[in-house]
C-alpha cells in the first residue's frame, strides 16, 4: 500500500493494548479505524479517546466469538466507510490454570476467542477484502511457538492460531490478499489483568507494535512477512 490515508482498518479488541496501540499508529497514518469492543460504551469511549473526528473512526459493540456480531460490525463498517482494507484479529484472553484447575468455561472462552474468534472475524469480511485487495493481520504470540507450565489452553489457541493464519496466507495470496501473523513477547498491557503500570518499561509496548504495522502495510507489495516474532530486546534477568 504505497498510501494508508484513507484506507480503512477493522480492528478487534480495539480498545485498548496491542489493538489500541495499533489503531493510533493507522490513525496517524490518515487511515480511517473501525474498533470493536464487547461493550457498546468503551468501544464508542475509546473511539472518541483515539480521535474527535468521526469521520475517521467508529467505535462498535461486538463479540468474536458470535459470527453474527462480526457480520454485523463488518456491515457496520462498510455503511460508514465503504470498504475494508485492513482486518487486524487483534481480540484476545489468557486463562492460565494446570489442567487440573482449568474449568471447562476457561477452556472454552480461550479457544473460542483466541482462535474461532479469529476465523469468526475473517470469515465476515473476507469478501470486502477480496474486493479491495486488503491485508490480514492476526495477533498471535510467542506461546504459539513456546509451551510452557499452566499454558494447556492458552498455547493451543495460539498454535491453533499460527497454523491457521499460515495456511490462510496460501489461500488467500492469489488473491491478492495478504496474511502476516504478529507474535508478540512480553507486551506492557492491561492483559491477564496486569497493570502497565507496574515495572513494565522492559516490554514490548503497544505502540511498538502499532509501528510494525505501519511498517509491514508499507512494504513493497511483492514481499511477504509471513510471520513475524517479536520479543523484548533485554528483559531483566532473574
Amino acid at each position: 500500500m504505497e498510501s494508508l490515508k484513507d484506507k480503512v482498518a477493522l480492528i478487534t479488541g480495539g480498545t485498548k493494548g496491542i489493538g489500541r496501540g495499533i489503531a493510533e499508529a493507522l490513525l496517524h497514518q490518515g487511515m480511517k479505524v473501525a474498533i470493536t469492543g464487547r461493550d457498546e460504551k468503551g468501544a464508542k469511549e475509546a473511539a472518541h479517546e483515539l480521535t474527535e473526528n468521526d469521520n475517521y473512526i467508529l467505535g462498535i459493540a461486538a463479540d468474536v466469538r458470535n459470527y453474527e456480531s462480526q457480520q454485523n460490525a463488518v456491515k457496520a463498517v462498510l455503511d460508514k466507510f465503504g470498504k475494508i482494507d485492513v482486518l487486524i484479529a487483534n481480540a484476545g484472553l489468557g486463562h492460565f490454570e494446570s489442567i487440573a484447575d482449568m474449568s471447562i468455561k476457561q477452556w472454552d472462552e480461550t479457544i473460542d476467542t483466541n482462535l474461532t474468534g479469529v476465523f469468526y472475524s475473517v470469515k465476515a469480511s473476507l469478501e470486502a477484502l477480496k474486493k479491495s485487495e486488503g491485508y490480514i493481520f492476526t495477533i498471535s504470540s510467542l506461546a504459539g511457538t513456546n509451551f510452557f507450565e499452566k499454558g494447556t489452553a492458552y498455547n493451543a489457541s495460539k498454535f491453533g492460531l499460527t497454523g491457521f493464519s499460515q495456511a490462510l496466507m496460501l489461500d488467500l495470496r492469489q488473491d491478492n490478499v495478504k496474511v502476516s501473523t504478529i507474535m508478540p513477547g512480553s507486551v506492557s498491557s492491561h492483559f491477564g489483568g496486569r497493570s502497565p503500570e507496574e515495572g513494565t518499561d522492559w516490554r514490548i509496548q503497544p505502540e511498538d507494535l502499532g509501528q510494525i504495522t505501519v511498517d509491514l502495510l508499507k512494504m513493497h507489495p511483492r514481499t511477504l512477512p509471513s510471520k513475524i516474532e517479536v520479543r523484548p530486546s533485554k528483559p531483566p534477568t532473574k
